[in-house]
């Protein structure tokens, strides 16, 4: 894989993410229950349960997408409460993905530009520097050669590493993935795991939403199993699975607004700096 200019350095910076206490009521049904965890700099950390489990509603209440009832969040020592004052630009996010759609001709430099893009900035992903950008992120994923293809050819492993690079333009210290392995063949898999390894090895921190590790095992040093919208275990990965994964389960997490490349190049990121 290309190397790229694409590295995190390591600083002293304060802790990446700290939860405590936090309660979610979507409507009148609580999904998340007491939740408390801190993760530190450099750390891969999998969140791992059944659907519903709470998983992907606990990133996206991190990020500040879904609302909490009760509790705390801390990203890099700056209170969620107050959004205006979170490095939101030290911090990507990986959706989860669903099938290119038809209809719109974007291409994958397009879709990773649109990475740039801010409340602020709003033509940040023009010029020759977010070009630059968007290049060095797609050579981290190792797709620098398919810069100017449509997405809407992409294999499902391909699309999920033009996610990657759109969350990887703004050069993070923090990423968020949920459920990357979903719906990808194991070729792509492995390619993934390749590539969020070299991510880990140039000091990233990442929160990784799975339904079981896969070819993530190897990078993946601790564990935080949810179910029913509780931590039943933090530490150690498992030496299998988690035993309440059925691997014929099929359902969606609570709250899942999947994301579709399809739309990205046109639409603002999900996650954006909202300074």
């Amino acid at each position: 894989m290309e190397e790229s200019s694409f590295v995190n350095s390591q600083s002293t910076t304060p802790m990446p993410l700290l939860v405590d206490q936090l309660d979610v009521t979507l409507g009148t049904s609580p999904i998340l229950h007491g939740i408390s965890l801190t993760v530190e700099q450099g750390e891969s950390v999998a969140l791992l349960g059944a659907n519903g489990s709470g998983k992907s509603t606990l990133v996206k209440t991190c990020l500040g997408i879904v609302p909490s009832t009760r509790g705390r969040i801390e990203i890099y020592g700056k209170d969620l409460a107050r959004k205006s004052s979170v490095p939101w630009r030290k911090i990507g996010y990986v959706p989860q993905r669903v099938g290119a759609s038809s209809g719109v001709p974007a291409t994958a430099l397009e879709v990773v530009r649109s990475g740039l893009l801010s409340r602020s900035t709003p033509w940040k992903d023009r010029g020759r520097q977010a070009h630059q950008a968007a290049m060095e992120a797609l050579a981290a994923v190792d797709l620098a050669d398919r810069a100017h293809d449509h997405v809407q050819v992409f294999s499902g492993g391909q699309a999920q590493r033009v996610l990657i690079a759109r969350a990887l333009v703004r050069n993070p210290s923090l990423l968020f993935l949920d459920e990357p392995l979903a719906g990808i063949d194991r070729t792509s898999r492995e390619t993934l795991a390749t590539i969020l390894s070299s991510l880990r090895e140039r000091g990233l921190t990442l929160i990784t939403v799975l339904h079981e590790m896969g070819e993530l095992t190897p990078i993946v040093e601790r564990a935080v199993v949810l179910e029913e919208g509780r931590i039943i275990h933090d530490g150690e990965p498992p030496a299998t699975d988690h035993p309440h994964h059925h691997p014929g389960e099929t359902g969606c997490e609570h709250l899942h607004p999947h994301d579709s490349l399809s739309r990205v190049a046109h639409h603002a990121p999900v996650l954006r700096n909202p300074a």
